[in-house]
């Protein structure tokens, strides 16, 4: 586990403490929660874009003209 120092203006830190307080917890551990989801987040991000990679990928010529006719679909706007 690495430590870090963080330089923030006077009022963002009390306000800051104030809601850690309010969370029953450190703004340490606060502020490690809030590093901990961003790097959650980029790693579903990651994970998201790699299956909408590999779904792409399995689409071969796509046509939508082979699956529904111009009647179809004008047919379906007016419902």
């Amino acid at each position: 586990m690495k430590n870090i120092t963080v330089s923030v203006a006077d009022d963002v830190y009390r306000t800051a403490r104030i809601r850690a307080a309010k969370l029953g917890q450190s703004l340490s551990a606060v502020v490690a929660e809030l590093l901990n989801s961003l790097s959650e987040r980029e790693k579903e991000f990651a994970r998201l874009e790699a299956k909408q990679r590999r779904v792409q990928g399995e689409i071969r010529n796509f046509r939508a003209r082979d699956r529904l006719s111009r009647d179809d679909v004008h047919a379906r706007a007016v419902r």
